[in-house]
């Protein structure tokens, strides 16, 4: 049996899922169980189609059995499979973080009726974008996770969640109004929207028109992916939801954005057209991002502003069109998606048992829960590039690579990156100064529970302090985010293998274009270059 062939389940078992726990409405207990079991067995899916394709094999699969191009392709090949196992871990971990808070609030921040089969909706959505084969497609499913997270984002019904989610649906539906006329303009002038056929007939346009469908794309998926000058709706938005919701917006959603830029920049677009603009907007979003990071309190802020830099990173890689360069992207993105979401929910832990995210109220808290540290000093060094973290082995390969290129710009980002780097240890250092190290009493406006909290590390689910005490669900699903960035550090030879065959992979193009179109010898030799140096 091809296990490709199992890919739609990656979709279908999400949306199973959440038509199950909206029936089950009146069933916290219930509610629960389906969600994490249906997630579960969706991440264990998505295990075995990475195996199917660890050494390089790309499976397409026809929706309802239409020949390619005309039907809805999936395809799943090393980058695509190793985005969904990442991905569905990290919504695993917090879907186990939400239920954990919601039983130790009372589902009051988070009401289980709404949020576990919207949840689940964004789940099917990220994966549908993932494995998509046609343009369209992957607007279904960008449309699927940004209607589920317009949801999850004014959970509470607050006022700032409020008007944080109203920048946030206006600002989606602009970029979402872009792609879908840059689809429409492609089809007008290929005739084929699949992404394959398109990495053919695009060759055939003439420079002008070419280069007018790749900026569109470009725009509207630097929108979605946040990078500068398209970036200034996130540190306002994210900071405002739950912090679940946040976790996982900040751990996914951009990096979706991310990868339709890898997916169609390789794919549609090979070569160096704009290589140039888009390093300068790599450097500008790593620099720009990481300075707003240093002039906020906030730790939910000062993150946000880090999730913004370190896309540059990723952009940096793409932007370079070689194999390294691509190869420490995607090694990067999977550990970005881990690394931010593990500090936005040990955010939501710090806030929880300091009372507030801004560093002026907390301090102390080394002393009142050294777990609590733990948690936060290892996803934050990993963040920062501390050796021998997976943080720094991806900037490593991405300055190697920059070095490799050898010209002025990538000189000069190779520097920003570095740059950038140094400033996030400042950074983060500063939360860990002020938060943890220092005592209660020198803060500038300190709790007074800071000053007089009990000794224990957790409490029970829905205990009478658990206001300021630490969910051991919370605190377990937390900690197995940790351990996993600090696993992708342990495997990262075969992590970056991986990562190597997928950037051969998408630079050469042919593998993609025959497992979707089936006969090589329809395929002109000229489409099947790659655009890799």
């Amino acid at each position: 049996m091809n296990l490709a062939s199992l890919a739609p389940l990656a979709v279908v078992l999400p949306i199973l899922g959440a038509a199950l726990t909206f029936v089950l409405i009146r069933h916290s207990r219930a509610q629960r169980a389906v969600s994490i079991a249906l997630l579960s067995l969706t991440l264990l899916l998505e295990c075995l189609l990475l195996a199917s394709v660890w050494n390089g094999g790309t499976a397409a699969v026809n929706i309802g059995g239409w020949v390619p191009p005309w039907g809805i392709v999936l395809v799943v090949d090393q980058f695509s499979s190793l985005m969904l196992v990442v991905s569905s871990a990290v919504s695993l971990a917090v879907l186990v973080y939400a239920t954990g808070q919601g039983m130790a609030d009372g589902d009051q921040d988070a009401p289980v009726s709404i949020f576990h089969p919207t949840y689940l909706i964004l789940v099917a959505g990220v994966s549908n974008a993932f494995l998509s084969g046609d343009l369209f497609n992957l607007y279904v499913g960008f449309e699927i996770l940004l209607t589920a997270s317009y949801v999850l984002m004014t959970l509470g019904g607050t006022g700032p969640r409020i008007r944080a989610g109203v920048t946030y649906v206006v600002v989606s539906v602009v970029s979402s109004v872009l792609f879908l006329i840059a689809i429409a303009m492609v089809y007008g002038a290929t005739g084929t929207i699949n992404m394959a056929d398109l990495a053919i007939k695009l060759s055939e346009l003439d420079e002008g028109t070419k280069t007018l469908l790749h900026v569109m794309l470009l725009v509207a998926f630097g929108i979605k992916a946040a990078v500068f000058p398209l970036s200034f709706w996130l540190p306002d938005s994210y900071p405002t939801a739950p912090a679940p919701v946040t976790a996982v917006f900040a751990g996914l959603l951009t990096k979706v954005g991310v990868y339709a830029m890898v997916r169609t920049e390789t794919l549609l677009f090979p070569g160096d057209s704009l290589n140039t603009p888009l390093m300068v907007v790599a450097l500008l979003t790593m620099i720009v991002g990481i300075l707003g990071a240093l002039a906020q309190s906030d730790i939910k802020r000062l993150l946000s502003f880090t999730l913004v830099s370190h896309i540059g990173y990723m952009v940096f890689g793409l932007a370079m069109s070689s194999v390294a360069g691509l190869a420490a992207a995607v090694f990067y993105v999977a550990h970005h998606i881990t690394i931010q979401t593990s500090l936005f929910l040990v955010t939501g832990l710090i806030e929880r048992r300091g009372g507030s995210s801004s560093v002026d109220r907390l301090a102390g808290l080394a002393k009142l829960s050294p777990l609590l540290a733990l948690l936060f000093f290892v996803p934050a060094m990993n963040l920062a590039g501390i050796p021998p973290f997976s943080g720094f082995l991806g900037k490593l390969g991405l300055m190697q690579a920059g070095i490799g290129l050898g010209t002025p710009l990538a000189y000069a980002l190779v520097i920003g990156g570095v740059l950038t780097s140094l400033l996030t240890l400042l950074a983060v250092a500063r939360v860990w100064n002020r938060a943890f190290w220092r005592k209660a009493e020198d803060a500038e406006h300190p709790d007074p529970v800071l000053l007089a909290v009990p000794a224990t590390e957790t409490a029970p689910e829905g205990g009478a302090t658990a206001v300021r005490l630490l969910p051991r669900t919370m605190v377990g699903s937390t900690l197995g985010l940790v351990v996993l960035g600090v696993a992708l550090t342990v495997f990262a030879g075969p992590l970056f293998r991986v990562a190597d065959q997928s950037a051969a992979a998408m630079l050469d193009r042919s593998a993609y274009i025959q497992a979707v179109l089936g006969d090589a010898a329809l395929v002109p030799a000229a489409a099947l270059g790659g655009g890799g140096k």
